[in-house]
């Protein structure tokens, strides 16, 4: 799940980034990509714990 999360992100920011060279560009799409990557920038981060964590856990005892 984790690859399919990244390989999504590439593709999303591929399209911005293609959007943003192009001749033509549509703000909507690159809105939606730029949505897709942060939120799977959110997804990828969460399971990455805090540095504090561990002052955390002695703090609390």
């Amino acid at each position: 799940m984790k690859t399919f999360k990244i390989l999504i992100m590439i593709v999303a920011i591929s399209v911005a980034l293609y959007q943003q060279v192009s001749a033509e560009k549509n703000i909507y799409i690159m809105i939606i990509a730029i949505a897709v990557f942060m939120y799977g920038m959110m997804q990828l981060s969460a399971k990455t714990p805090s540095k504090n964590q561990e002052k955390e856990e002695q703090d609390a005892e």
